[in-house]
């Protein structure tokens, strides 16, 4: 475990030291990019002891995959730095390097080519993990000029899809920030957690798309706000919320969580600057940020009217937590479909 080199590491050194050499003159693209956590760079010792290895994506014209493919497999060791060249990767037993067309590969990872544009359908549809993990990794040879073409595309939202986001992320946190505080008035301790747990969720990935990170799925959450400048104190909040034994300390971690995330959202200046400070509900004893302020100042700042007229309830990851859509294109791009009443 002691030895562990990350994955992205390790693949970029098996394109130049054994892919690269097997294909003279053959013009091709390499990377790695798409499903895995070393992609992203979460990648630890741990990581290695399932869906890991050597491991680059090449990508040539689609008549010459079968070619190339045949060549590569012919010309791979069967070990490189230790490591077995052909291990068992998504429940499929078969070679580290995959060759594909650009084209089919973003269309089964996105369900489309963004290279020949993208529609609010397109934007909306792609969970956050699959835009992660298509504009993360590397590229370490780009001789098509399709890969880097495709990343650029996807590399954050337009300006009003952005706004629309950011709107249905704070109404997420409207719906349920009261709840906390009603559910421990009753004496449901285990109710208020289980509804802080989730309000701290909403902040996370509210705080890492207000700095124009793509939030990766519940594994990595954590670990990808660690990484975002200037988080420590709103990561303090947020543990200090999930600890809290009692609803009031609860309230309390989640009322400076929310305190730092309005004024991110402030400075980014998406909307009309809003007042940071936590308030009552109602004439309830309960403190809000008021998550429906933020979300109505963001909508009035679109100037698309197709946006404008959208219900606020968002992309797919805020229409669905379940794995089997996210996973699934066309699964994911139904059901964006149908909930926002858009068309391709």
């Amino acid at each position: 475990m002691c030895d562990f080199v990350p994955g992205i590491e390790l693949s970029r050194a098996f394109y130049h030291e054994v892919v690269a050499p097997l294909l003279p003159r053959v013009v091709h693209s390499a990377a790695l990019v798409g499903p895995g956590s070393e992609v992203l760079e979460f990648d630890t010792a741990r990581s290695a002891d399932h869906d890991w290895g050597p491991r680059v994506l090449l990508f040539v014209a689609g008549e010459q995959v079968a070619e190339v493919e045949a060549r590569v497999l012919a010309g791979l060791p069967d070990r490189f730095r230790g490591l077995a060249t052909v291990f068992s990767y998504h429940g499929r037993v078969g070679a580290g390097v995959r060759v594909c067309e650009p084209g089919g590969w973003l269309r089964e990872q996105l369900g489309f080519d963004p290279r020949a544009g993208m529609s609010l359908l397109d934007w909306l549809s792609v969970p956050w993990q699959r835009l992660a993990e298509v504009t993360q990794g590397e590229v370490f040879h780009d001789g098509l000029g399709a890969l880097e073409a495709a990343r650029a595309a996807l590399r954050w939202y337009p300006q009003d899809v952005w706004r629309y986001v950011l709107a249905c992320q704070w109404r997420r946190i409207a719906q349920e920030e009261p709840f906390l505080g009603r559910c421990g008035e009753v004496g449901d301790e285990l109710g208020s957690a289980v509804v802080g747990a989730r309000l701290a969720r909403e902040v996370m990935r509210l705080a890492l798309l207000l700095r124009r990170r793509y939030p990766p799925y519940g594994k990595w959450l954590g670990s990808a706000l660690a990484r975002l400048p200037g988080s420590a104190e709103l990561g303090e909040c947020l543990r200090a919320a999930v600890a809290a034994r009692s609803w009031r300390e609860r309230e309390e971690g989640l009322s400076g969580a929310y305190g730092r995330v309005a004024a991110l959202q402030n400075r980014v200046g998406l909307a009309e600057r809003l007042d940071e400070g936590v308030r009552g509900f109602h004439d309830r004893p309960f403190r809000v940020i008021g998550g429906d302020r933020f979300a109505e100042a963001l909508m009035a700042s679109v100037s698309d009217p197709v946006i404008r007229g959208l219900p606020v309830a968002g992309c797919v990851d805020q229409l669905s937590d379940s794995t089997e859509v996210l996973v699934a294109a066309g699964r994911a791009r139904a059901l964006t479909a149908a909930a926002l009443g858009l068309t391709a």
